[in-house]
This record gives structure tokens, C-alpha cells and sequence, in this order.
């Protein structure tokens, strides 16, 4: 076997991490039927409640994560290091933590300037409703840690690599990954979908730069961990 295996073409790359992200979102669908015990049309509201978002996330990330690492060893070879599943340097991680925490700094002063609100209603409201339900911890958890792995997997890992065929190609990739990866933030606004494709063209570049997905991974659980750290300092003021 080969450590470096031709990827899929990029529209069955495409096709294929479509299906995967619908596949895993009907699956978490199924789930919440059986655990409200309600049809899809009862279902509680995804945009407000922390909830429900925990267990999509719970459910559909793990589907996911399973079907790439599947397709990725379809193409002969491994799988990890064709979803980029590697260790980064230590000198990595530190530059890569500190280009996040700087841009965490500047879209944070640029909200500021604008007025912009910080924490987004959505932000707000999953949290109260996790609190109400006792569920708070969980939903750190689907937030931290379980969609930085399943969303890092699919798009700089999948996606990424099935679409990065030449040097050319580094910036369309970079650019392309970034603006879906954002598209799919369908509960911010314009404003905060901006400032997603932003840290989107940042991971990315660091996912070509390093080739670790693993980096990428933990920078984006800082990410979110910050977001959840400014919803509670928003709550309680």
C-alpha cells in the first residue's frame, strides 16, 4: 500500500462529501424522532435550543467521521494521512495558536468598532436552554470538542485533499473550503458567517502549510471555546 493515495476526482470529492454531510444529518434526524419520540415535523427548534443541537452534533458527527475515514481508505493506502491526521510540530501548534488568538483579538475589536454584538442570539439561546435542562456540560462537549473533529475531518481533511492537486491549486482550495465551511453556518448572520470564512482561510492555509488536520482541529476547538467563553461572560454581567 501506498502512505500517499490518488484521491477521489473533485467532483466525486464534492459528491460524495455532500452526501456524507446530508447522510449524517438524516441520521441525526432519525435519532431526535426516537429520543423525543415526536415526527420530524415536532421536533424542537434547532436555532434555540442547546438541546437538540447537542445531540445532532452528537449523533451526525460521529456518521460522518466514520463515512470519511471509510472513503478515504477506499482510495488505497491510509486513510489518516489522507484526511491529514498527523501530529503538528510543536513549533507549528505555537505559531498556530497565536495567529488564532490574534485574529480571535481583532474580529472581537472590529465587532467592537461596528457594534456588533459578540455573542450571537443563537450563542445565547442554546446556552440558557442546555442550563434549563441540565445539559450544559454536554453541549460544551458537542461544541469544544465533537464538531471541530467532525467539521475539520470533512473540510480540511476530505475536501481538502480530494481538491489540492497542483501548487496552483493551494489558494482556490484554501478559498473554496473556507467559503463552505461558512455557508453551512446558516444560524449567524452575514457579519459573523464573514467572520467564520475568515478564520475558515486561516486554517486553511495552515492545514497546507503543516499538513495536519489535527492542528486544525485544536484551533478551532480554541475557537469555539473562546465563543462559549463570551456567552458566558455575556450571561452573567
Amino acid at each position: 500500500m501506498t502512505s500517499d493515495p490518488q484521491p477521489w476526482g473533485r467532483w466525486a470529492t464534492l459528491g460524495l462529501g455532500l452526501v456524507v454531510m446530508l447522510g449524517s444529518q438524516a441520521a441525526a434526524l432519525l435519532g431526535l424522532t426516537r429520543w423525543y419520540g415526536v415526527g420530524i415535523a415536532h421536533l424542537p427548534d434547532f436555532s434555540g435550543d442547546g438541546v437538540a443541537v447537542s445531540l445532532v452534533i452528537f449523533i451526525s458527527i460521529p456518521v460522518q467521521l466514520v463515512l470519511l475515514y471509510l472513503l478515504a481508505q477506499a482510495c488505497g493506502g491510509s486513510a489518516a494521512d489522507y484526511l491529514g491526521l498527523k501530529l503538528p510540530r510543536r513549533s507549528e501548534l505555537g505559531f498556530g495558536v497565536a495567529v488564532t488568538v490574534a485574529l480571535i483579538v481583532v474580529g472581537n475589536l472590529v465587532s467592537w468598532l461596528f457594534g456588533h454584538a459578540i455573542v450571537t442570539p443563537f450563542q445565547l439561546d442554546i446556552y440558557r436552554t442546555a442550563t434549563t435542562a441540565g445539559w450544559l456540560p454536554w453541549l460544551w462537549l458537542a461544541v469544544v470538542v465533537v464538531t471541530p473533529l467532525g467539521e475539520e475531518t470533512l473540510f480540511r481533511g476530505f475536501l481538502f485533499r480530494g481538491w489540492l492537486r497542483a501548487p496552483r491549486d493551494v489558494w482556490p482550495v484554501i478559498l473554496t473550503t473556507a467559503f463552505l465551511w461558512a455557508f453551512v453556518h446558516v444560524q449567524y448572520d452575514w457579519y459573523v458567517i464573514a467572520q467564520v470564512f475568515v478564520f475558515g482561510v486561516m486554517l486553511g492555509w495552515l492545514r497546507w502549510a503543516t499538513g495536519s488536520t489535527i492542528l486544525t482541529m485544536v484551533l478551532h476547538a480554541m475557537i469555539n471555546c473562546e465563543g462559549m467563553l463570551e456567552t458566558v461572560v455575556s450571561l452573567h454581567r
